[in-house]
């Protein structure tokens, strides 16, 4: 298939958009290792497309066979139309359009040592799947959206996973269904806040928890940080006065590892 204009080529491109994700459910993955992997784990595909000159490996092969017996539609492509797909000079070989899967807060898994991160009206794409992927990284459990946030099933959002979008569970709430279910629950909740009075290396973290991370520019507003039963600061050394949402979220995520390893010990 070469032509830009074929209808589900131009229906794959339209997922670039979010309303089209939005209308459709669904969100378009790249890469011949990760999908391979998701169809694996049995989300849900719809369309396989790999380039031509791939379709001799074996990898490439089984992963082919796999789509057609889930039921999906296969098409060959050439790079031209995966580069318009991904956007990218240099595209993957293979993409595919998955469905989308989100949990509502009810779903949430609470037992055990379980580790949520939820996240304030996050907005930078790349932040939001580096987090994601940093929460599969240490076995958190998943990832709770609050409010207006980018979309997780973006593609710059799903490239930033790595792969971990099919296996950390999403939840999304609006702040006041947050509130109320953190309430619920009785589960304990800790925030990072620059009028935190607490170093975020001192706390003996509950299990199970909640780690809730405010927005890149405004961090928590005062309503959440009034919700949290501890409220956390990460000291600074140097002249900066603040942390890249997402890196503050992997020194929290590994402190609460580490704290967690060293009283099993």
């Amino acid at each position: 298939m070469t032509s830009l204009a074929n209808p589900v080529v131009k229906d794959i491109r339209a997922l670039q958009l979010k309303k089209e994700r939005a209308r459709t459910g669904l969100f378009l993955a790249e890469g011949l290792k990760l999908v391979a992997d998701a169809i694996q784990e049995g989300w849900p595909l719809k369309v396989l497309a790999f380039a031509a000159k791939v379709r001799q490996q074996p990898m490439v092969q089984r992963t082919v066979e796999a789509a057609l017996a889930a039921g999906a539609l296969v098409i060959e492509v050439n790079e031209a139309v995966l580069e318009k797909i991904s956007r990218r000079d240099n595209p993957q070989m293979v993409v595919a359009v998955f469905e989308q899967r989100t949990l509502p807060l009810d779903a949430v898994d609470l037992a055990g040592t379980t580790v949520w991160v939820a996240l304030e009206t996050v907005k930078d794409p790349g932040n939001l799947g580096t987090i994601i992927r940093t929460v599969d990284s240490v076995g958190g459990a998943g990832v709770i959206l609050v409010g207006d946030t980018t979309d997780p099933f973006a593609l710059e959002a799903v490239r930033a996973t790595m792969g971990s979008i099919f296996h950390v569970p999403l939840a999304v709430a609006d702040k006041a269904g947050f509130l109320a279910w953190t309430r619920r629950t009785g589960v304990s909740v800790v925030g990072t806040h620059l009028k935190g009075a607490v170093d975020y290396r001192c706390p003996a973290y509950a299990e199970p928890m909640v780690l809730l991370m405010g927005n890149e520019q405004s961090g928590l507003p005062d309503d959440l940080a009034a919700a949290c039963a501890t409220l956390v600061k990460i000291p600074m050394a140097g002249r900066a006065d603040s942390l890249n949402l997402a890196v503050a979220t992997g020194v929290m995520l590994y402190e609460i590892r580490r704290s967690r390893l060293g009283s099993a010990r």
